[in-house]
């Protein structure tokens, strides 16, 4: 079958990974299981359903008030119960209201007020209702089981990574997301800048194209470090270069220049971008030797017949 995943792929993906987006646009991640679950499929699907957020909101299939009774009937949706492992007593748990007393019966919940309540104060507890985190880890959206290289693996819509490597049945040394702020919020800022190399290697490789990973290793040293994940750009590291002419080289001229020149900036010319823009020789190479040598005549020359 296909694999119903939505994934951001080419340079979209590219640009988040260099602009050091907060949240991707498809966060995912791929989560690898223990000894116990990784053989069947069975054993995955336990993992997958205690894995995806679940609101009352997903489990019902209808709800009204009900005026004659003066409580809230709520219809189940019995099917996405036993899709998520759903069972009564987590609803129970769920539905501990103070002030109402809930009678949770085959394919319905009653939840009546213990006072007389008006039917005004039942609709906004049904809002209420539908907000009710009832299992699963927050953010994570979908799941998908898929066999991959002999075992099964879970693919999920949405990302949470720390609390999904502190779940019993996750291998917490294979699993990996691609929400690079995460992983450097969790695993510290070396785990992020092999997650950049990573990423961006896989976004090339996707489309063909045939890069050594040096170049990619220079871009994700340089976002990683000042032991925080910077962007490359104008609000990070081209922003902060200490020559006024390489910043005002990018994207943002006339602001940089005005600026550094209400502050009386001088730029020295040591980098390649500045001395490029004034025509001098980069100080780089050659460029760099301001070294004369005299070089004594040949013996050749001085051993000549006047």
């Amino acid at each position: 079958g296909v694999r119903e995943q939505n994934v951001t792929l080419g340079l979209p993906r590219l640009i988040e990974i260099v602009d050091a987006r907060r949240v991707p646009s498809t966060p995912i991640m791929t989560i690898y299981l223990d000894e116990e679950h990784r053989k069947t499929r069975e054993k995955a699907k336990e993992i997958a359903q205690k894995l995806i957020h679940t609101t009352m909101d997903d489990l019902i299939s209808e709800m009204y008030v009900d005026e004659i009774q003066g409580a809230l009937v709520i219809k189940l949706d019995i099917d996405t119960m036993e899709d998520r492992g759903i069972t009564k007593n987590e609803l129970k748990r769920a539905l501990r209201l103070a002030e109402y007393t809930v009678e949770i019966g085959e394919n319905e919940i009653i939840v009546r007020p213990k006072e007389e309540a008006s039917i005004a104060k039942l609709r906004k507890l049904s809002e209420r209702i539908s907000k009710i985190h009832v299992k699963g880890v927050p953010n994570i959206r979908r799941v998908l089981v898929t066999e991959e290289e002999g075992e099964w693996v879970i693919r999920t819509d949405g990302s949470n990574l720390p609390r999904v490597l502190e779940m019993p049945g996750v291998d917490p040394t294979r699993t990996i997301t691609n929400h690079i702020k995460e992983i450097a919020a969790t695993l510290g800022i070396e785990a992020a800048r092999n997650a950049i190399i990573n990423e961006a290697m896989g976004v090339l490789e996707e489309q063909g194209l045939d890069v050594d990973i040096r170049h990619i290793m220079l871009v994700a040293d340089i976002m990683t470090s000042k032991g925080t994940v910077q962007q490359i750009g104008r609000h990070g590291v081209s922003g902060e270069k200490g020559s006024v002419l390489a910043r005002a080289a990018f994207e943002v001229t006339v602001p940089n220049i005005v600026e550094a020149a209400i502050r009386g900036e001088v730029d020295e010319l040591r980098g390649v971008t500045e001395n490029v823009i004034v025509g001098q020789s980069v100080p780089v190479g050659t460029g760099l030797v301001d070294l004369y040598m005299s070089v004594a005549p040949s013996e050749v020359k001085r051993n000549e017949p006047r």
